[in-house]
């Protein structure tokens, strides 16, 4: 009797595993943003989340340009997403400014991190449906990374201006309640997947990219409030946008 003929062994490329990587790497970031949170050492706290931000918009594409994407992944990918965007910037926060409204505060922590783990719910739900028929050049709601870098603006301001006092801890409470509610919010946001840069206008996005770079590794603090400044802005244009109707 012959024996049946002797399977192959199949292994991953190392190149193919360096999303999972980055992923992996961005949940460590947002558990040690916590543990620095704790710790009282606010600022390289802030900077890991925001580490963590950047890794997750790296991950995805990188698994894409790979051909690389998998259940696994995107199952990891959304974890990290929750840890990183819903759980470690309220905690970050409610260590730094929050601790003598103790019961108030959590509540605003429980509230945001609720909201951000349905959005990324309703995130997934969507992409995964094959009937649900989305407007690619718009998010529904506030993105959770988004979320994330918008509801530490009060810290941005403390460390940019150390000098200016701290804002009442029940106004930060409720920012963070605001934050939380945009995330599930039905409101328009600019994906920007969809944007086109023409030819000529290439070397001055290139240009632009630059200098914010340059500005963020120089003035972090300032650019980031000007980032969410503008950001707010993005997001008031694209619900206007959305709202007016066309002439056309």
């Amino acid at each position: 009797m012959e024996k049946p003929p002797k399977q192959e062994e199949t292994g991953f490329a190392l190149i193919h595993l360096l999303p999972n990587a980055l992923t992996i790497t961005a949940i460590c970031a947002g558990l040690s943003a916590i543990r620095f949170g704790v710790q009282g050492n606010y600022v390289l706290a802030v900077q890991l989340i925001i580490a963590a931000c950047v890794l997750d918009g790296l991950d995805g594409r990188i698994a894409r340009l790979l051909n690389s994407d998998s259940k696994l992944g995107a199952e990891l990918d959304s974890l990290a997403d929750f840890l990183n965007f819903g759980v470690a910037p309220p905690l970050v926060l409610y260590f730094w400014a929050l601790q003598d409204i103790r019961s108030t505060a959590w509540l605003a922590v429980l509230l945001f991190a609720v909201c951000c783990v349905m959005r990324l719910a309703r995130f997934n739900a969507g992409s995964k449906s094959e009937t649900c028929d989305q407007d690619n050049a718009y998010f529904e709601g506030v993105p959770a990374p988004a979320g994330a870098l918008l509801v530490m603006l009060p810290m941005y301001l403390s460390f940019a201006f150390a000098d200016v006092p701290l804002l009442p801890s029940i106004l930060i409470c409720l920012y963070m309640v605001i934050i939380g509610l945009l995330l599930i919010s039905r409101i328009p946001t600019w994906s920007f997947k969809t944007t086109k840069i023409s030819r000529e206008n290439v070397k001055y996005f290139l240009i632009g990219v630059a200098v914010a770079g340059a500005a963020l590794l120089t003035f972090a603090w300032v650019t980031l409030i000007a980032l969410c400044v503008t950001y707010v802005g993005i997001v008031l244009w694209a619900w206007l946008d959305r709202k007016i109707p066309s002439n056309r």
